[in-house]
């Protein structure tokens, strides 16, 4: 006999487990206080009726709550339970043939008086059984529905005791789970924070935070935060506020000599003074940065740290491990460089070293070393160009012991390679507009209807407003082909170009003004735009409603 059969006695069959992210390989996604619906196809041979459970835990716990699921036709089922904590979640499914909930639909069909006495007999044993393993008032209440089966003075009154909606509460809660089935994968779910799901950003380069002309400092940064609360921003995005590297550092607009007192690129990362775990001694010190911290969450808001793994030429990486550089046959080291675009300021790292395990360790530190400073949100540099195994890894290390981490995604790259980061743990992504029409194609054409469902953002309390273009993409009922999705996007696309032109003509009013006045003309007009387009897709939401 086959050895992969562990018990032939359990004929329950589970099959096409939904949400399930290539084949459990990956989890899925929620935030604290989402459900997460499971449904399944289970179903078994013959007629009995089956008890489906929906299985779930924290990931570090033991003990598995179980949910009932629920019939929805089709031998289709149906459960969900809550997640109300940060971190990994599982969840399986479980199922067995129940033989009282069968011996009771039969029992509900049948006519004939002696079939009728065999069973009401049949169904006292099964629930003195159940009597045996149930204590307190569950116990004596059992043992009273088996004595009222056994002494049933009439058929009917047999039926009535064997249908009686306690009877079925407590044998469903206290029977037996004869020969169960569980499904042979336990999946997981991983319990983001909130503003994974919602969030506003708002970028600022606090070295261009004074109003006097000097470079900027944290201090500076720290007067703004009223500002930029009252305008509704949750994040304070900052690019790299490293040391920023001396040897061939660039000029403006990426000129290859830098005048003297050019800053050079922040992305230009380390110099003597510090690399990756420094700060930029004129942003001021570590305790200043720290500060920024807590004075942004008294207000509301969280620090976003810009993460770029790669070096300037003279960060201290370079000398003390040359071997996580490439080097050239003339003995330099390989700047980055996209062809015909040269980045002399910038080196790379090998991740093709004979020492990468040490490469990944130390640049999973980086990430812990800021953790440690208050920081929890974290904006990554182009993590496409960089091994997807590493972020496996490092953002399942880091989560395990930082929950309430995120980590952004900032890739100009293809949709396969914006759904690998997604599935290794990067909870919201940036990428640009240049290949808007190409990522759309791939959307539509390789995901397909279904996928586009699933991997769709789960509604939010958060007002947002979306085109009929969005409410087709997301509606089974509406969708036909990629031909009408396409008609949709394009003209949702030629709104929103629209409404750039407007703003681009808004900057250029305000090109001569003051800097805060022109902050808020600007922001005045994005909000005028947003509107006028806004108002726009709820007209076509309402004629389409009211057709």
């Amino acid at each position: 006999m086959s050895s992969k059969i562990e018990d032939g006695r359990s004929r329950v069959v589970i099959e096409n487990v939904r949400p399930e992210v290539d084949g459990g390989r990956f989890a899925i996604k929620r935030t604290v206080g989402e459900q997460v619906q499971v449904e399944a196809d289970v179903f078994a041979d013959g007629h009995d009726v089956i008890r489906c459970l929906l299985l779930h835990r924290a990931e570090t716990g033991r003990a598995w709550r179980g949910v009932a699921m629920q019939a929805i036709g089709n031998d289709r089922w149906r459960g969900s339970f809550t997640v109300d904590k940060l971190g990994r979640h599982v969840y399986t499914v479980m199922a067995w043939i129940d033989q009282f909930f069968t011996w009771r639909h039969d029992l509900a069909r049948r006519n004939d008086a002696a079939d009728i006495a065999l069973a009401l007999r049949i169904g006292a044993t099964l629930v003195r059984d159940t009597a045996g393993r149930a204590n307190g008032t569950a116990r004596a209440r059992l043992e009273e529905f088996a004595a009222a089966l056994d002494t049933a003075s009439t058929p009917e009154d047999g039926k009535r005791v064997g249908g009686d909606a306690e009877l079925g509460e407590l044998m469903a809660r206290h029977g037996e789970r004869r020969f169960p089935t569980t499904y042979a994968k336990v999946l997981a779910v991983t319990v983001e924070p909130e503003r994974a799901r919602y969030s506003t950003w708002y970028e600022l380069f606090p070295r261009s935070c004074s109003d006097d002309g000097r470079h900027g400092r944290f201090k500076d940064c720290e007067r703004r935060l009223p500002y930029i609360a009252a305008m509704g921003f949750d994040v304070l995005y900052m690019p790299p506020i490293h040391p920023i590297g001396t040897m061939f550092r660039k000029g403006p607009n990426n000129a290859l000599v830098a005048a003297a007192g050019d800053p050079g690129s922040p992305w230009a990362i380390g110099a003597d003074d510090g690399g990756h775990k420094a700060v930029h001694a004129e942003l001021g010190t570590l305790d200043d940065f720290r500060h920024l911290v807590a004075a942004a969450r008294e207000h509301g808001i969280d620090i976003a740290m810009d993460i770029a793994f790669q070096c300037a030429p003279d960060h201290p990486y370079v000398k003390e491990h040359p071997d996580w550089f490439r080097w050239r046959p003339d003995g330099t080291v390989q700047y980055a460089e996209n062809p015909p675009k040269k980045y002399q300021d910038i080196y790379p790292f090998e991740f093709e070293s004979a020492q990468w395990q040490e490469l990944w360790q130390e640049l999973k530190s980086v990430f812990e070393f800021w953790i440690g400073q208050g920081v929890h949100i974290f904006r990554v540099d182009n993590p496409h160009t960089k091994p997807f195994p590493m972020w496996e890894w490092l953002i399942g290390e880091i989560q395990d012991r930082h929950p309430d981490t995120i980590f952004l995604s900032e890739a100009f790259t293809r949709p396969k390679v914006m759904k690998r980061l997604a599935k290794l743990g990067y909870l919201v992504a940036e990428t640009g507009p240049g290949r808007t029409r190409e990522r759309t194609h791939y959307r539509l054409t390789d995901l397909g209807r279904e996928a586009l469902r699933r991997w769709a953002p789960a509604p939010t309390p958060f007002p947002r407003v979306q085109s009929e273009a969005v409410i087709r993409l997301l509606s089974a009922d509406i969708v036909q082909d990629d031909r009408a999705i396409l008609a949709s996007l394009e003209a949702m696309r030629a709104e929103l170009d629209d409404m750039d032109r407007q703003l681009e003509a808004a900057r250029e009013a305000a090109r001569d003004l003051p800097h805060r006045e022109r902050e808020l003309r600007l922001v005045r007009a994005y909000g005028e735009a947003l509107v006028r387009v806004h108002r726009q897709w709820l007209d076509e939401v309402e004629r389409e409603l009211g057709a």
